[in-house]
């Protein structure tokens, strides 16, 4: 074999390694334990904290249920496809300012079993578990 393929195959290597250690090392983020750090309470209400820019963050939220909800999404230089927030759940669908905070208003009948927030090229999702 030539030395610029022997070459041309170990980079190619090296990137699709780094692609796959990358993604593996985002793909559980907060899976199993649930983030509580995001969810706040004051006043018989409950706020969950999203941050949106490239992806959401965190990924699994844990909330208690039955609770008036405010959902405070916060972008800053967001504008990649994140900043299109779609909540079927809620028949929410908003492009988000590239900087800011959007709060979404959650009843308590609303904030019950598990709602979903995703892009809207479904690239990019995120999971609050009404408990």
């Amino acid at each position: 074999m030539d030395k610029p393929i022997i070459i041309s195959i170990i980079i190619s290597g090296l990137l699709i390694g780094g692609a796959l250690w990358f993604v593996s090392g985002k793909s559980g983020e907060g899976i199993n334990a649930g983030d509580t750090a995001s969810v706040s309470a004051a006043g018989g209400k409950q706020i969950i904290d999203v941050s949106a820019k490239g992806g959401y963050s965190p990924r699994l939220i844990s909330a208690k249920a039955g609770l008036p909800t405010t959902l405070r999404v916060k972008t800053n230089g967001t504008f990649d496809c994140s900043a299109s927030l779609v909540i079927p759940k809620l028949s929410y669908q908003k492009f988000l300012q590239p900087s800011g905070i959007e709060e979404i208003a959650i009843t308590p009948e609303q904030a019950r079993g598990t709602m979903r927030g995703l892009c809207s090229m479904g690239m990019y999702n995120f999971q609050i578990r009404f408990q």
